[in-house]
């Protein structure tokens, strides 16, 4: 029994608090994003949501008996296997909207660069707490960067931009984190942005050729900077959700009142859009009380990797609020029209088994390094 008396004494309870508050928000949502008001079967969005939520929690509980060094000792296993399923994904993958990332079972969809990004945190966790002192020279921040580079690339070939910006972001923060040569990090990734640029400006321009990126993702990119120019096509779906936030207003049109919504102007609306539909719905008060609640699930996260008990920890808990914060930047961020459109979901609140599945076992490893911030043992 002392090893429960200590659980609770060091468990951050704000963490599942804020979790679960985000995703009970995220299933009243989709109720009204899937308009199951007007057609009953569509509850089917929500049964499974919630059964992904019940397995993520019970996920979670599991975890908690395992000490999180575990995942540094068989780190190198995982990310082999994360990788072997990633190129095989290249082969017998599924390819929904427009990507080939997922494995289809019957009515059931996987979409295993959701754990790919996890398992990204954990590999280079594990690496760059191994050589902290050679992340200061050229040499190692090249050779910690081969483990995110490996699986960036294959979810590019994979049609997910998204996803794969994501290891990118997460690669970066982590460096910086971790001790890496701040100089070093701004002549490669800053040098790395400038030749993006400047293929982007030539095959605008010259029409030169332009690797790794398809045209319409090429053509989000051109309409973020001006929706007007493809106000039916490509431009559409910014509009659409600035409309939906700006009707909203203040307190919103109510639950299941979203005019854009529920006659289906907004694409992507329980999913990619989610946010437009809360803007709609409940106004500013609801998108400010949503993002209040990643602020207070960030805040805590960080005092949880400061108390870490070491570096390894540190970085998982680094690499995750990086991953979740990205997510929710990129999400809130496409939807007025500040950052381009990625097919990012909204943690814990856009619909999606894979995603949710993913959030909550990085959930549970945050708990995990939070309770054993003082060993204990199980």
């Amino acid at each position: 029994m002392k090893w429960k008396k200590r659980f609770w004494q060091n468990l951050n309870i704000y963490i599942p608090i804020l979790v679960l508050l985000l995703s009970i928000i995220g299933l009243i949502m989709i109720s009204s994003a899937v308009e199951i008001n007007k057609t009953p079967e569509n509850w089917n969005f929500i049964q499974k949501q919630l059964i992904a939520l019940i397995v993520g929690i019970v996920t979670i509980i599991i975890i908690q008996f395992y000490d999180y060094s575990l995942l540094k000792e068989y780190s190198d296993l995982i990310y082999i296997f994360t990788v072997g399923v990633l190129i095989l994904l290249l082969v017998i993958g599924s390819e929904i909207s427009g990507g080939r990332s997922w494995i289809s079972i019957g009515s059931i969809n996987f979409q295993p660069s959701e754990i790919a990004k996890l398992v990204v945190v954990i590999m280079l966790a594990n690496v760059m707490s191994e050589m902290k002192d050679k992340l200061k020279k050229f040499k190692g921040i090249i050779k910690s960067g081969l483990y995110a580079f490996i699986p960036f690339i294959l979810i590019i070939l994979q049609n997910d931009l998204g996803t794969a910006l994501v290891i990118l972001f997460i690669y970066l923060v982590m460096l910086y984190v971790a001790g890496g040569n701040q100089k070093i990090m701004f002549l490669v990734f800053g040098g790395s942005f400038l030749i993006l640029v400047l293929l982007l400006s030539s095959h605008l321009l010259f029409e030169t050729p332009l690797p790794f990126i398809k045209e319409y993702q090429l053509n989000r990119l051109v309409v973020f900077v001006n929706p007007d120019l493809d106000p039916q096509g490509a431009g559409y779906n910014i509009l659409q959700s600035k409309i939906a936030l700006g009707s909203g207003k203040v307190f919103g049109k109510g639950l299941f009142a979203g005019t854009q919504n529920q006659l289906n102007f907004l694409p992507e609306k329980h999913t990619d859009f989610i946010f437009s539909v809360i803007g709609e719905e409940f106004g500013f008060l609801g998108i400010s009380t949503v993002l209040g609640l990643y602020l207070l699930l960030f805040w805590n996260m960080i005092k949880i990797a400061i108390n870490a008990r070491d570096d390894f920890g540190k970085l998982v808990v680094t690499g995750i609020i990086a991953l979740l914060f990205f997510h929710v930047f990129q999400n809130s961020g496409m939807t007025m029209g500040v950052m381009p459109i990625t097919g990012i979901p909204l943690p814990f609140i856009s619909y999606g088994g894979s995603a949710m599945l993913s959030n909550m076992i990085a959930i549970g490893i945050i708990i995990n390094i939070n309770v054993r911030k003082k060993k204990i043992m199980f």
